[in-house]
């Protein structure tokens, strides 16, 4: 899908999200869309992929899990020009370690801060799943990062993680939504680091909170 390389620049206002969220929505049956929230996961997740996967593949699972063709159309062309937007936003800010607001938003008074970033990291493990070459790789430097991102899953949800399970049970659950969002970030710079190094060291980033 070609795109105006300014338009692709632009990042995404409230309205503009609104539009996706609408346009995802409105997708038929059975197609089953990420909804705003796990795609901007889902993009991260992509973006920080050794090798970059092609965006026809990566593409075909935001409009279904299962990456049945949605149909063609105008409403298709906008909601990949959209998403196309925030993956051009979001790939900036990672590659020039920026800092970004991901989708995470507060569900209601009493969501813990877990039950509102939860969504946004199963758009994330909906890319480790799809493109498993981050997740492959034998990194040691990859293990606290991830672990920030996956502590909130249930623990019975991770299988075969027991590197990943042995780190989360150290850490310390965050204090409120704003601080669960600055770790995620800070956790795709530090993945970022490992899977797309700058030439110029980035600076030392605190280490993870650890239970007392």
């Amino acid at each position: 899908m070609a795109l105006n390389p300014l338009t692709s620049l632009t990042p995404l206002t409230d309205a503009d999200i609104a539009r996706l969220e609408a346009l995802l929505d409105a997708l038929p049956p059975p197609l089953q869309p990420l909804d705003v929230s796990a795609l901007d996961g889902y993009l991260c997740g992509v973006l920080l992929q050794p090798q970059r996967p092609p965006p026809a593949r990566w593409l075909a699972l935001v409009c279904d899990v299962e990456g049945r063709p949605a149909p063609e159309g105008a409403a298709l062309q906008e909601l990949q020009a959209l998403v196309l937007r925030r993956h051009a936003e979001l790939d900036r800010a990672i590659g020039q370690r920026q800092w970004f607001d991901p989708w995470i938003y507060q569900l209601d008074d009493d969501a813990e801060p877990a039950e509102c970033v939860l969504p946004w990291v199963a758009g994330f493990a909906a890319a480790m799943e799809a493109f498993p070459a981050l997740m492959a790789r034998p990194d040691p430097e990859l293990v606290e990062p991830l672990a920030l991102l996956f502590m909130h899953f249930d623990p019975e949800d991770l299988e075969d993680a027991d590197a990943l399970l042995e780190v989360i049970e150290t850490l310390e659950p965050a204090a409120d939504l704003a601080e669960a969002v600055q770790d995620v970030v800070r956790a795709l710079m530090l993945i970022a680091d490992v899977t797309r190094p700058r030439t110029v060291p980035a600076a030392r980033r605190p280490a993870p909170r650890r239970r007392r």
